[in-house]
């Protein structure tokens, strides 16, 4: 965009006024970025163009390299108002890299981070008063028991919700009396979780939240994500774990190798999954009818045969269906680490 003097500017708010141009300067500004009213040229600049006003979370072209060669490049992705989004990959894949430019620790190469408009770098401190932040691993202060430091985090954040806090102690089933040192793994998470919710912020930022946590407490984990998605808050949540992403998150990013190789809505997500499925027969004629069917056939046995089914299950249905005696149908759940290589697979395959 040219200016040529002489030239007055007047800004106001993401406003600005352009008066004594040349007209054909100030047809020319008109064209790209306002309108001409007589001898004053309007322009309107939003703060922050292409940000969707329903963005809490954005992350664009961050890019974060190390010595090693390893890190983060040009990741790109936006987490709307009262939307969990999960977070993928394997260790070592860049979660945490991510997680740290969101919370202002790091400085990145290029590209920025803002969460509700304020960016991550510059703005930490009020972020920070709307923030849920849980590391992958909490640096506690192991002299203190989990009473005194509940005390502490409250009183850095200035800010106090007794009840709030002694319903997250009861619901994780939290020992608060004893000394930090003396925790096990899993109360140390189950005291970092109480920390980081116990204020009831607008916006969570977790990594790896269930590390740690038996099976019961990460249901009462995935129950509590449920329950503030309801509420309207924010979540960006990472983790390795197929199954509590996809019971408690609206879409997921994956992140391969420091770099985004998909962000999919959960439902897609799902649909690209390749099942397994031990089926048991009553006779061999019944295992030859599924090996000579449609489906992908894996291991056979004794009576016994393994198929893959990919989102299409008709032809599992109409194979069952010939047989003349079916014993049992189990399914065998699959990792994340089969989703991932079956994802990662196609998109070699694509490249």
């Amino acid at each position: 965009m040219l200016v040529n003097p002489p030239v007055r500017m007047c800004a106001w708010g993401d406003h600005l006024f352009v008066v004594g141009c040349d007209p054909l300067v100030l047809m020319q500004m008109a064209g790209e970025c306002g309108m001409i009213c007589g001898d004053i040229l309007y322009c309107h600049f939003p703060d922050e163009p292409g940000r969707g006003e329903n963005d809490m979370i954005e992350i664009s072209g961050l890019t974060k390299q190390y010595r090693s060669g390893k890190g983060v490049f040009d990741i790109s992705f936006s987490v709307a108002r009262g939307e969990v989004f999960g977070y993928l990959g394997p260790n070592g894949a860049g979660k945490t890299t991510t997680i740290r430019h969101l919370m202002g620790f790091m400085r990145p190469d290029r590209g920025e981070c803002r969460i509700d408009g304020l960016n991550c770098r510059r703005q930490t401190a009020e972020i920070q008063e709307s923030l849920g932040y849980l590391p992958e691993e909490t640096a506690f202060f192991p002299d203190m028991t989990g009473h005194q430091f509940l005390d502490f985090m409250q009183q850095m954040r200035e800010s106090r919700n007794d009840s709030r806090r002694e319903a997250l102690v009861d619901r994780f089933e939290l020992e608060t009396r004893g000394r930090i040192r003396r925790m096990s793994r899993g109360m140390r998470q189950k005291l970092a979780l109480v920390a980081a919710f116990m204020h009831d912020p607008q916006v969570l930022v977790l990594d790896e939240p269930t590390a740690g946590l038996d099976p019961l407490m990460q249901s009462t984990f995935i129950e509590l994500i449920l329950e503030e998605r309801e509420r309207g808050k924010t979540v960006l949540m990472s983790s390795h774990r197929f199954d509590e992403i996809e019971r408690t998150c609206d879409r997921a990013g994956i992140i391969r190798e420091g770099r985004l190789a998909a962000v999919e809505d959960i439902r897609s997500l799902k649909a690209s999954q390749r099942r397994a499925y031990i089926i048991t027969v009553g006779s061999e004629e019944d295992v030859d009818v599924l090996c000579s069917s449609a489906l992908e056939v894996g291991a056979v046995g004794r009576r016994r045969v393994e198929v893959f089914v990919s989102g299409d299950y008709d032809p599992l249905i109409g194979a069952l269906a010939e047989c003349d005696e079916v014993l049992g149908l189990d399914v065998r759940a699959q990792s994340l680490e089969q989703v991932f290589m079956q994802y990662y697979g196609r998109e070699a395959g694509e490249e």
